[in-house]
C-alpha cells in the first residue's frame, strides 16, 4: 500500500443577519457604488464586524468618490440593525476605514500596459461548499 494523502476542504453556511452576511452586503454595496460612478474601477474592499465595530479596508483604483461610511451605515440599517438593544446599530457602531489607492504590484498583475486592458483578477480566492452536521 502506498502513501495516502487526504485533502479536507471545509466551508460554512450562515443565515441572514450573521456578521459575515452583513459584511458581504456592505462590500458588495461599496463595489456597486464605485462601478456605478466609474465602470473601470478596480475595487478590493473587505468588511469586518466585531461587537459594535465595523472595519472597512482595502484598495481602490477609481475616479469615483464614495462615502463608504455612510453607505455602510445605510446597508446596516436596511438589514434591520437599528435597535440599540441589539448591541450593534447602523447609527452607533464605530466605523474604521483603511481604504487606499490600489498598489502598483496588484495593478500590474491584472492589467496590461497597452490601454490598461484587464488580463487577471488579482488576489482572488474561491469559496464554495455547504457545511452541515
Amino acid at each position: 500500500m502506498g502513501n495516502c494523502h487526504y485533502t479536507y476542504l471545509t466551508s460554512e453556511a450562515v443565515t441572514e443577519g450573521h456578521p459575515d452576511k452583513i459584511c458581504d452586503q456592505i462590500s458588495d454595496a461599496i463595489v456597486d457604488a464605485y462601478l456605478t460612478q466609474d465602470p473601470a474601477s478596480h475595487v478590493a474592499v473587505e468588511a469586518f464586524v466585531s461587537g459594535n465595530v465595523l472595519t472597512l479596508a482595502g484598495e481602490v483604483s477609481s475616479s469615483a468618490t464614495v462615502d463608504v461610511t455612510a453607505l455602510a451605515r445605510k446597508v446596516i440599517a436596511d438589514i434591520g440593525y437599528t435597535n440599540p438593544a441589539l448591541g450593534f446599530t447602523a447609527d452607533a457602531c464605530l466605523v474604521f476605514t483603511n481604504i487606499h489607492q490600489q498598489s502598483n504590484d496588484i495593478k500590474q498583475g491584472v492589467t496590461q500596459a497597452e490601454g490598461d486592458r484587464i488580463v487577471g483578477s488579482g488576489d482572488q480566492g474561491i469559496m464554495y461548499g455547504y457545511a452541515t452536521n
